[in-house]
């Protein structure tokens, strides 16, 4: 008899994913993409949340709008990495694309229902719907379980990091029946005819100034929802709500949300004193929200306020605004460049929770802290991404801003590294050709990092 063959099985480490967002489902696609099990818990349907309506992974719920994809800008910068590096989330985003003009904006169900359909056909990824109370300290895990986290893991975050949880305040954006919008008054255009279609990628609304000064008398004077939690309210400045930005000034929506610079109606070529834009929802076109109209009214007044909006005097609302308390760490004391708590270097955390804002920052998060936890269950050091790079950027703040005064961040060019003196002497009477180079620094460093340090499947 011959001497009989045995197969060598690596059974290789479970990386623990909690949170079924944006930056979960990236952090376990990663993971899984290196060959690692991985098992991804959604705490939905078991326990709900204030905002979700689905019970799908990658739900967006606030826009659906994935920032501009202006060339050499730094969202753009940015995303293209993330296309470079093989995201899934933006490879779900490109593919589900609805007009939005300069930005990237997705058709928000097919986006959430492609992100579960990738998730739940990946064979290394479990999917666990429970909800987790206790972080497993002795696993390679990755926290995303994003800014309505629930209270009972919430606990155990503090127990972690010895730290107090810290909170500020978000919204949503009220969405409308297409079938419902006055088409007369309203007019297809995009701001300075930046557009993917013919006609313009927005339906805008136009106020007159009598009528401005009368929707802002009564948004001035609406009633509000109350609670406990909204007796001091911490608001993301990125994301205030209507209300909050009128109390500030009879002008301020004018040079906000309203604002009407770049817009014309095309077929008078009329401008006006004020404009609400309606951005599409989904690839049917059959329902759009009010861009940065999130706020905390009641729902009764919300629809008597918003029917004052020319062209929307009929309108019936498919979701009303709303506001809820979002949960970030203090990261800057806790998290190192590579995402992982320094008291803990097992523990990653990724998304909303790190104290990003954006769906695409937190999916950048996500692949970094899941590339990361797969490199640590292979022996091998987490990785910190190149300075001048978007990511390494966000990393640098998250884990170097003042841990005094932190406060969740969008990628800005305040974050990315300047040039080298010698570069930017020669760039300094145009900004535009500085940030260029710059965006063009930061994927040239992404190259030699990538080349450098490429996952290998196994």
């Amino acid at each position: 008899m011959g001497v009989p063959a045995f197969s060598v099985v690596i059974v290789r480490s479970v990386i623990h994913v909690i949170g079924g967002g944006l930056a979960g489902p990236e952090a376990a696609m990663q993971a899984a993409r290196s060959g690692h099990p991985v098992r991804l818990y959604e705490m939905r349907p078991a326990r709900p949340t204030p905002a979700h309506q689905t019970n799908n992974l990658g739900e967006l719920v606030c826009s659906n709008s994935l920032k501009t994809e202006t060339p050499y800008s730094a969202p753009w910068l940015l995303k293209e990495e993330l296309r470079r590096m093989g995201s899934l989330c933006l490879n779900v985003a490109d593919r589900v694309r609805v007009p939005g003009g300069h930005a990237l904006a997705v058709d928000r169900e097919a986006f959430a229902e492609a992100v579960t359909a990738s998730i739940e056909q990946e064979a290394l990824i479990e999917v666990v719907r429970d909800e987790v109370t206790e972080i497993p300290l002795d696993d390679i895990v990755v926290v995303a379980s994003g800014p309505l986290t629930s209270d009972a893991l919430a606990a155990s975050i503090v127990r972690l990091t010895g730290r107090e949880r810290l909170f500020f305040f978000d919204a949503i954006s009220p969405i409308v029946d297409a079938e419902t919008i006055n088409r007369e008054v309203v007019f297809q255009a995009s701001r300075y005819g930046k557009s993917v279609n013919d006609g313009g990628d927005y339906l805008n609304c136009p106020f007159t100034r009598e009528q401005y000064e009368r929707f802002y008398m009564a948004l001035t004077e609406a009633q509000q929802h109350r609670g406990h939690d909204f007796d001091n309210p911490n608001y993301f400045e990125g994301c205030l709500p209507i209300e909050e930005i009128a109390r500030r000034g009879v002008d301020t929506l004018r040079f906000g949300p309203m604002k009407p610079v770049g817009l014309r109606d095309p077929r008078t070529g009329e401008s006006f004193y004020a404009v609400v834009q309606l951005r599409q929802e989904d690839m049917r076109a059959d329902s759009y929200n009010l861009v940065g109209f999130q706020n905390h009214l009641k729902y009764g007044e919300q629809k008597r306020i918003l029917r004052l909006i020319p062209g929307l005097e009929r309108a019936e609302f498919l979701r009303y605004g709303q506001i809820h308390r979002n949960t970030y760490i203090n990261a800057p004391a806790l998290l190192t460049g590579s995402l992982h708590l320094r008291s803990h270097p097992n523990i990653f955390f990724a998304g909303q929770l790190s104290g990003v804002e954006g769906y695409v920052e937190s999916i950048a998060t996500g692949l970094m802290a899941g590339r990361n936890a797969t490199r640590l269950a292979d022996g091998a050091d987490p990785l910190t991404w190149p300075r001048p790079t978007a990511h390494g950027s966000l990393a640098a703040y998250i884990s170097g801003a003042n841990p005094d005064n932190y406060q969740p961040a969008n990628i800005t060019f305040d974050l990315l590294p300047p040039l080298p003196p010698e570069e930017a002497s020669r760039h300094r009477l145009d900004k535009k050709a500085r940030r260029r180079r710059q965006c063009q620094r930061g994927l040239e460093e992404l190259s030699c990092f990538l080349e450098a340090h490429a996952p290998v499947a196994s």
